[in-house]
């Protein structure tokens, strides 16, 4: 189990980033699923700028995915 421990009462929101292939948008989907699923506030390609965690899923063996994820993290 996750625990997220913020200050006050407000829940930690989660935003999953996913780039690159569909296999990224599956493992996306999976987390999405199981974060929910312990109670946590968890979005997926949110354009709101309130999520106080980000993960950004992308495959880390293509180049090209390698610096779309740094200029995605610099952002």
């Amino acid at each position: 189990m996750i625990v997220l421990k913020t200050k006050g009462n407000k829940k930690t929101r989660v935003n999953i980033v996913t780039l690159g292939c569909s296999k990224n948008q599956v493992d996306s989907e999976v987390l999405l699923t199981q974060l929910r699923g312990n109670n946590i506030d968890a979005t997926h390609e949110s354009s709101a700028d309130d999520a106080g965690i980000v993960v950004i899923n992308t495959c880390g063996f293509i180049d090209n995915a390698k610096q779309e994820s740094i200029d995605t993290i610099l952002r």
